[in-house]
């Protein structure tokens, strides 16, 4: 039996109900494909924060390092500024451990309606430089209060963290459809994203199978509206990648679908797992959260763990589920949190492997 030891941070708001709610169906794959997942639960995030001053404890990155995988609900408060929630919790986490990559998958599903007149299917994967671009520390603000107060923010992209995010994006490619497209922004930056354009064009010709397009962030914003289904793999920098998969995942139905993976590929840190939405504070503990996202997120954790199988088994089962006409309010249907994770449950049992 494999065993993982997985760190779980349900987090604020509706992070709470999506995340038992994932490890509820986990549970049942795992037991289903002879797995062990043991869930170590910390309560961090905004609740831990108004009463100790801080998201996680000074050794809390010791503690997480422990585990082979994170898993997180959602972070966010409107009683925390949003630079103490993310920057002493899910930024931390992402650096100390290496996570470059962040993975959106931006799919399509039966069930969930696009806003789209099109009906042709849509299978993007999003590929997101996750340690530096635009989200570095490097800048400060001076004379504050005063009429000429003046702040900066410095972007820093390196040639380390550029190729590292093209290999992984062009090895993507050359593993579905071959076509790559960067996203960028170098006729109006003049300096980072020309670097940019130029590392992951050097990149991408080391896959002789993979050809690589370069387009400014707007116009693929645009392209990502009109004919989404011509895309496959996209790269982009950390800004530009966060929009564009809020993007795709808008234009395929709902972002309370889509998961995300932060990923260490050498697997020398423990990557996280988590849906890309929010904690919804208006819609918390209300029981109408959409526990797609989290639950798509445990699939990946699964492939990341070496489970093909077991993931494929989940998704089919929350797609089924969808398929069968179970889906929450955010999405068009009646459906509750627990009601849809009840579907969910039935349909990993009526999927699973028939044993001899």
């Amino acid at each position: 039996m494999s065993t993982h030891s997985i760190a779980v941070i349900a987090g604020d708001g509706i992070g709470k109900e999506v995340v038992p709610a994932a490890i509820t169906c986990l549970e049942r794959i795992a037991g289903i494909h002879g797995l062990n997942l043991a869930f170590t639960y910390f309560d961090w995030g905004s609740d831990y924060y108004g009463r100790n001053g801080r998201m996680m404890p000074a050794d809390g990155l010791d503690q997480l390092a422990r585990h082979d995988a994170i898993f997180l609900g959602a972070v966010g408060s409107p009683e925390v500024p949003d630079t103490e929630s993310l920057w002493g919790l899910l930024i931390p986490i992402r650096r100390e451990f290496q996570q470059y990559i962040n993975l959106r998958p931006v799919r399509t599903l039966d069930g969930v309606t696009s806003p789209l007149a099109s009906d042709k299917p849509i299978d993007i994967l999003i590929v997101r430089e996750n340690n530096e671009g635009e989200y570095s520390e490097v800048g400060g603000r001076m004379y504050r209060g005063l009429p000429h107060e003046t702040a900066v923010q410095e972007t820093i992209f390196t040639r380390l963290g550029v190729s590292r995010a093209a290999h992984f994006a062009a090895s993507l490619a050359a593993s579905r459809q071959g076509r790559l497209t960067s996203a960028t922004k170098s006729n109006g930056i003049i300096h980072t994203m020309p670097f940019w354009d130029e590392v992951i064009e050097e990149t991408a010709r080391q896959y002789p199978g993979v050809t690589v397009t370069h387009e400014l962030v707007d116009a693929l914003a645009a392209h990502l509206v009109l004919k989404p289904w011509t895309l496959d793999v996209i790269v982009a920098s950390n800004l530009l990648g966060d929009i564009l998969s809020d993007l795709g995942s808008a234009v395929t139905g709902s972002i309370g679908v889509a998961p995300s993976a932060n990923l260490n590929p050498e697997g020398d840190f423990p990557s996280l797992f988590e849906p890309v939405h929010g904690s919804a504070p208006d819609i918390a503990g209300k029981g109408l959260a959409n526990p797609v996202g989290q639950i798509w997120s445990g699939a990946m954790m699964l492939e990341h763990l070496g489970h093909p199988d077991a993931a494929a088994h989940l998704q089919s089962a929350f797609e089924s589920a969808l398929r069968d006409g179970h889906s929450t309010r955010d999405v068009g249907g009646t459906s509750s949190t627990s009601e849809f994770t009840a579907a969910v449950l039935t349909a990993i049992d009526a999927h699973a492997p028939v044993t001899a």
